[in-house]
């Protein structure tokens, strides 16, 4: 009977000693990820940047890179890994262990890539957002030999020239080659796309007068702001670009739809513990907001962000419906 009476005692022992290890365990579970956090970073971080070496997210990232090791006191080495429009950089961090040591250095073409096509190697739901660093903006130029000084007056010109006049792009399925379509669609107007290697080439072909108009990014384009060969007559974007006060956006010229800007942003993998997202989302917050840093960006023709993780989501989230949205429309396909 002394057997029977006790063999419930053992099980509730059983019990309890099963539920306090479990307890344990998920404590334990909880400050590895923490003491993870602490300990972050205690190694090398590699940044892996999807274009080629010298443009403007490579400088972005070699500016926010130096200043990260400085802080941290641990390298930043950035590894360029152009091809497949971005998809194989943004892919071989979408695939990285989510240990915060694999950083990506992502563009606008992240959200824009999965409507462009059919066969993408990862998913965005594979990366998480760790923060914005600038927003960028397409200007619209026009040759000042038009005599074109608004965005209404080149859209009657090409209601009254169907099919005459172009508009230049920096690629195929860029922003500017859809902000192009776009406009096309929204006034109703029929345009020839002429697509360039780039914003270098296409700034050269509207500086020397080879096209009708041109949708070109302001980081390449902010050291022609002012030359006398062309005119500025609209920008993209929500706001009015910094740097140009004077030129209304796509809204205010009566077509609006345009508000979503370029931008530059980190990246994790999304397996990525929160508080590492975190730890390193502040950081490099709070280094585009260094006086030298900031500065820098303004005069790649930039305009500095520095968001946190919880600020950035609802970005791609916005971004990638719109530019679905205009793909959708115009039928773009890269497959």
């Amino acid at each position: 009977m002394h057997h029977r009476r006790s063999a419930p005692g053992r099980i509730l022992n059983r019990i309890a000693s099963l539920v306090g290890t479990a307890v344990l365990a998920a404590l334990a579970a909880g400050g590895t990820t923490a003491y993870a956090a602490d300990a972050y970073p205690s190694k090398p971080i590699r940044l892996v940047v999807p274009y080629p070496a010298g443009g403007g997210t490579d400088i972005i990232a070699r500016l926010m890179g130096t200043q990260l090791s400085q802080r941290w006191g641990q390298p930043v080495i950035v590894d360029n890994k152009p091809g497949a429009s971005g998809m194989l950089g943004n892919d071989i961090v979408a695939k990285a262990p989510g240990d915060g040591y694999t950083v990506l250095l992502g563009i606008t073409a992240l959200v824009q890539i999965p409507s462009l096509y059919k066969k993408v190697p990862y998913k965005l739901s594979d990366l998480t957002p760790v923060s914005q660093t600038a927003k960028s903006a397409d200007l619209v130029f026009v040759p000042r030999s038009s005599g074109i000084t608004s965005l209404q007056q080149f859209v009657a010109k090409a209601k009254a020239e169907p099919g005459q006049l172009n508009y230049g792009s920096y690629g195929n399925a860029t922003s500017s080659h859809l902000h192009g379509e776009q406009l096309k669609l929204k006034a109703g107007i029929d345009m020839v796309h002429v697509p360039y290697q780039g914003s270098g080439p296409e700034t050269a072909a509207m500086l020397g007068g080879q096209l009708a108009s041109a949708f070109i990014d302001a980081t390449a384009a902010y050291p022609h702001i002012k030359s006398d060969k062309v005119n500025i007559i609209a920008v993209t974007g929500a706001q009015r670009h910094p740097a140009l006060p004077q030129v209304p956006t796509m809204g205010e010229s009566g077509y609006p739809g345009f508000e979503a800007n370029g931008w530059f942003g980190y990246f994790l993998p999304a397996s990525t513990p929160q508080p590492i997202v975190d730890k390193l989302g502040n950081e490099l917050a709070a280094i585009v907001k260094l006086p030298e840093v900031n500065k820098r960006l303004v005069d790649m023709g930039l305009i500095p962000v520095g968001s946190t993780p919880a600020e950035f989501k609802p970005v791609l989230e916005r971004d990638a419906a719109h530019w679905k949205s205009i793909v959708d429309a115009a039928r773009i396909s890269l497959d």
